[in-house]
């Protein structure tokens, strides 16, 4: 940022104007943010593109059914048998439940398991284009219509797993915000040692995510972005994670430039100036990522992208002109009690990481390489990773009622009638389709009972066991080959496993198309940053050793090296499709930041001091801020763990991991140990490269570094 627009920014008279405007931005933002959760979409089918199967299979299906249609059972059981009370009870309730408000048709049932112990209704909901926010309301009216004495009642198929999934996802706005705050605060007062100085960055967070809250409100309402549950967690721990790395970036800054300058004004002018282009660098890096996003297949993660994008976007804007405003506003009593006066030592000169710095000097080489090789020997537990994808029971890190039903009727040899599979064909060949499904092992009896409709045939096929697992999967991938071959039929395999299978390879094929446009994007833009070539190449080889790394610990610990942290023992043996995609798209795009940070201050002084002395001095200046930084990230991230998911537990803790390996490992020992190796070598081609080496002499602890303007 040019030395004169950063003086703009944080005069005496500006500072008031973007404070103010600040506010006048912020209220009717948050107002508009606090109604997110309103317009979000967690209906899996609305993920997919127009190009899958399931879905081709969904415009036929219409005039057999709606697709707002929630088919909910209600799975009664009691151990040792249901009563012919029970049972008799169980039909008395059929009326009151065809009654209820949005129900199609009427409730279906009884059906009962051979042993008598489960037994099974259906009935099926109907509130419209964004009904599925009704259906906690609607399972708890359910649920009192169908409780009885002495026997458990769980509701499930579509309707309970979509009530679970809101319960699960409530108050994801509230809580996860606070939580996330929560443990910032934490880190921020163990970090600055200060009692006050936490409350500006904490405004400046919230400031940037209610903005981006109510700028995404407005394009899912009026501009049709698809934003889930998941999306809008993501977005609140990214936004306030970012922001806070931005802020240390900053105030770290500041505090260095307030020792050498008397007026605040100047000094945060200085500091806009020199740490402005790492943060804006940075969270470009970050936003392009996130837009690389758009090209997924998967609607859901299309349209995380630009919610993440936005976000990034908008805490830019907000840690460059709203926190250099606040700050120079409160002056310098924030940073009580330990006030950065002017003309105080450089406290950095023989803190812990320069400590860290001359003991890597003396053998760069054998540093770094026996770095490397730690990390790839911990990449080895990707191959215990497993992204087949996460069935119905697998979801949850509790066991919800949904889950609890599903079980029941596996356990007992029922099938889940709600959901089977809907084949739709022209109707004059309906019965060879028929009598391919007849052929394919798995496939249950064929009902070819319903009425064909316009010169369309539908024939359901029932589903043994989950309708996520592996096992429909497959049945419907042998479905699909076997009714494909029958000649004029012009048939499609929809329903509820063929659209878990149809995400599961969309994600597949996302992770293939995506993980290498982010990589190049990314190095692209650090050659831009850096001037350089070499080094960007080693920065991008560095990040993905440490994605590999975390993704394999994690995979690793969700195996059960500590089972009894997660899924209540049992570990999680399965992970979602797109999670390889996601930790890889964080890892990079966020961990590069780590990088940035440290680099540019490389290149600065590298222009006064050469590249080896100059990675020590940066090594030492930064070491304290991006520790922080990357302990902030890495903690929000892991609050994800909090809300009962195991995609987000998951996406959490190897995010997380990867964070803390990225600051700690691989940007204070990895990359300094390789610039100290090569020396001028790591700007190849550019001029930096033609100076002389310089040895890696530390210079004195009083040596202040030298200002670059």
């Amino acid at each position: 940022m040019h030395r004169e627009i950063a003086g703009k920014l944080s005069n005496r008279v500006t500072k008031w104007v973007v404070a103010v405007v600040a506010i006048l931005i912020f209220v009717p933002m948050a107002i508009l943010g606090a109604k997110l959760t309103g317009v979000q979409n967690n209906e899996a089918s609305s993920w997919l593109p127009a190009s899958a199967e399931s879905t081709k299979a969904l415009d036929r299906l219409a005039p057999f059914q709606d697709q707002n249609d929630i088919p909910t059972v209600v799975v009664y059981h009691r151990s040792g048998g249901l009563t012919q009370n029970d049972l008799a009870a169980i039909t008395a309730q059929l009326p009151d439940i065809s009654a209820m408000d949005g129900v199609v048709g009427e409730a279906q049932g009884p059906i009962i398991s051979d042993d008598r112990e489960v037994a099974q209704i259906v009935v099926t909901y109907n509130f419209g284009k964004n009904g599925w926010n009704d259906l906690p309301d609607t399972a708890d009216e359910l649920r009192d219509i169908a409780a009885i004495d002495g026997v458990d009642v769980d509701i499930a198929g579509q309707g309970g797993q979509a009530a679970d999934s809101a319960e699960a996802f409530a108050g994801i706005d509230g809580t996860l915000l606070y939580a996330t705050l929560g443990v910032v605060i934490l880190i921020l007062l163990f970090t600055y040692r200060s009692p006050l100085l936490w409350i500006v960055p904490i405004l400046s967070a919230i400031c940037a995510l209610e903005i981006s809250q109510g700028l995404v409100y407005l394009l899912a309402k009026y501009a049709d972005l698809t934003v889930n549950g998941q999306s809008q967690g993501i977005l609140t721990v990214l936004v306030v994670g970012a922001g806070t790395d931005y802020a240390l970036l900053l105030v770290a800054r500041y505090r260095e430039e307030l020792r050498r300058h008397e007026d605040r004004h100047e000094a945060m002018a200085f500091a806009l100036h020199r740490a402005a282009p790492a943060i804006i660098a940075s969270a470009a890096t970050v936003a392009v990522g996130m837009l690389c996003l758009t090209l997924a297949e998967m609607n859901s993660t299309a349209g995380l992208g630009p919610v993440l994008a936005i976000g990034v976007g908008v805490t830019l804007l907000v840690m460059l002109t709203v926190l250099p405003a606040w700050l120079v506003i409160f002056g310098r009593w924030m940073f009580w009690p330990k006030r950065p006066t002017f003309g105080s030592p450089e406290p950095t000169a023989s803190g812990l990481w320069s400590k860290v710095g001359r003991a890597i000097a003396p053998r760069p080489r054998v540093i770094w390489v026996g770095t490397a090789v730690v990390l790839l020997i911990a990449c080895l537990g990707l191959f215990k990773l497993d992204t087949g994808g996460l069935s119905s029971t697998d979801q949850y890190t509790k066991e919800f009622e949904s889950v609890k039903g599903q079980r029941l009727l596996e356990e007992h040899g029922m099938v889940d009638t709600s959901s089977p599979i809907m084949i739709v064909a022209n109707a004059d060949q309906a019965q060879a389709v028929a009598a391919a499904v007849k052929t394919v092992p798995g496939a249950g009896d064929p009902d070819t009972d319903i009425p064909p409709q316009d010169g369309t045939a539908l024939i359901t096929v029932p589903v043994s066991g989950d309708v996520a697992a592996q096992a429909a999967f497959d049945v419907v991938r042998d479905l699909r080959d076997a009714v494909h071959a029958v000649p004029g039929a012009d048939a499609q395999v929809g329903g509820t496993s063929a659209l878990y299978l149809d995400i599961q390879e969309a994600s597949h094929r996302d992770n293939l198309v995506i993980i290498p446009v982010v990589l190049v994007v990314v190095m692209l833009i650090l050659m831009l940053l850096l001037r350089a070539v070499l080094s960007p190449v080693i920065l991008i080889a560095t990040v993905i050793l440490s994605f590999g790394s975390a993704l394999g610990i994690s995979t690793l610990l969700f195996h059960g090296v500590y089972p009894h942290l997660f899924a209540e023992g049992e570990g999680f043996k399965h992970a979602d499709a797109s999670f390889p995609l996601f930790v890889f798209t964080f890892l990079v795009a966020l961990g590069i930041d780590y990088n940035i940070f440290l680099m540019t201050r490389v290149r600065e002084e590298t222009q006064v001091r050469g590249t080896r002395q100059g990675s020590l001095v940066a090594l030492r200046a930064t070491g304290g801020v991006i520790t922080s930084a990357g302990l902030v990230l890495a903690a929000t991230f892991a609050v994800l763990g909090s809300l009962p998911l195991v995609f987000l537990a998951e996406l959490g803790t190897a995010v997380a991991l990867g964070v803390i390996l990225d600051t700690i490992i691989v940007r204070s020992v990895l990359v300094t140990a390789i610039n100290l190796d090569l020396g001028g070598k790591i700007w190849w081609p550019s001029a930096l490269d033609r100076k002389p080496p310089v040895e890696p002499a530390e210079p004195a602890p009083e040596q202040e570094p030298v200002p670059v303007g």
